[in-house]
């Protein structure tokens, strides 16, 4: 009777979490070279249960499989400063999922403790699982994202006048609409989002960029003259499916380096070809705008709380819930990382049991990290025993 009960609540936590998930509409979040698999909702699956007490065994998600760790099995895991990713942790606990709800408390406590406080902490209350495919696999990719921040000017005028679109009125959720070049060319189209621009930017790669990312800064200059800044957030998109304008530029042999910086000296060189290139991606994202009142704070992820610079990141749901509490291994020509991370986010390329996109922050520096950022990775997960 007791199996039956502990099997009924482990059902209807994943059940509860999938569904959850499933409503979370997904920004692009996507660097130039995606995988070109689109995202599944989580399927109402059952983690495998623990058949002893005290003894850790292997847990299944829909896309992964967690095979229990010891914590010398995580690379740099005693030189770590847990308390940069103490902040992200806080922040997963003002939304926590039901499993680690019970752990929140003590994570709050722990937030003025060393950082050899809170790793005995964790060594007590958590138990380490590596992060596999189903098959078996250990590696996978991690890429990075960021906020980019742009300047821009509330009105069309000379120099800027590419618009940024609110949702349209009667968008269906799932249903196609325009495409971006339908949405660059048809009257209709065109008339559908009249009276709809939030603020005009003056480069149409910057407002791709600006959708890819999912989120952004804006330097607004208003009608008297004064400049604010705000953060424009994904509302929407019309349903098209994304196609990379890197691997666009690739298969055509136009370039050899697809990150952002390759793709931008590309369109400095051969201007005429940038609609081509912009509309061969037919997916296009409509914002909201928000206030911006603490400029040291990122934007909200799919969790609904607020990413943290180095300490966030974006993961496939069907692999690992939100608010799970990771450890991220990965070197590379870019960054070399071992670090205790948060996921708070996903995106429609982050699709996989060994997938990760890094939030790096906002600013130009954060871009070139994040545009060049493609490496190999390793992930372990802490669950509470």
């Amino acid at each position: 009777m007791m199996r039956f009960l502990k099997w009924a609540t482990w059902a209807l936590i994943v059940g509860t979490l999938a569904a959850c998930a499933s409503r979370v509409p997904l920004p692009e979040r996507e660097p130039p070279l995606p995988p070109k698999s689109e995202p599944q909702a989580p399927a109402e699956t059952t983690p495998a249960l623990p058949e002893g007490e005290g003894r850790a065994v292997e847990m299944l998600q829909p896309s992964s499989r967690w095979v229990p760790a010891s914590w010398q099995d995580l690379p740099g895991f005693e030189q770590d400063a847990l308390h940069e990713a103490w902040n992200a942790w806080l922040r997963s606990c003002e939304r926590p999922s039901p499993n680690f709800a019970s752990v929140c408390a003590e994570v709050r406590r722990l937030s003025i403790g060393s950082a050899q406080e809170q790793r005995a902490w964790m060594k007590e209350r958590l138990q380490p699982y590596q992060v596999q495919t189903l098959a078996g696999g250990q590696e996978g990719l991690l890429t990075g994202y960021y906020e980019p921040v742009f300047e821009a000017s509330r009105l069309a005028q000379p120099g800027f006048g590419v618009p940024l679109y609110r949702t349209p009125a009667g968008l269906s959720p799932r249903q196609p609409w325009f495409s971006r070049q339908d949405i660059d060319t048809l009257p209709q189209a065109q008339a559908a989002l009249q009276g709809r621009e939030i603020a005009w930017l003056a480069d149409p790669v910057d407002a791709l960029v600006l959708q890819i990312q999912g989120s952004g800064r804006l330097w607004v200059t208003e009608p008297n003259g004064q400049k604010r800044l705000v953060r424009l957030s994904f509302a929407a998109s019309n349903e098209r499916p994304y196609q990379s304008v890197g691997r666009w530029l690739l298969d055509q042999g136009l370039v050899r380096d697809a990150s952002w910086p390759g793709i931008k000296n590309w369109v400095a060189a051969n201007p005429l070809r940038r609609q081509e290139m912009l509309w061969s991606n037919p997916r296009y994202i409509f914002f909201r705008e928000e206030p911006l009142d603490d400029a040291d704070t990122g934007p909200r992820g799919a969790q609904g709380v607020a990413l943290t610079p180095g300490r966030s990141i974006a993961v496939d749901p069907n692999s690992i819930p939100y608010g799970t509490p990771v450890w991220l291994a990965s070197s590379g020509p870019v960054n070399s990382l071992n670090r205790l991370v948060l996921a708070q986010d996903t995106g429609s390329a982050i699709v996989g049991a060994v997938r990760a996109d890094y939030f790096v922050g906002w600013d130009a520096a954060a871009g070139e990290v994040a545009g060049r950022l493609r490496q190999a990775l390793r992930l372990w997960v802490f669950w509470p025993r």
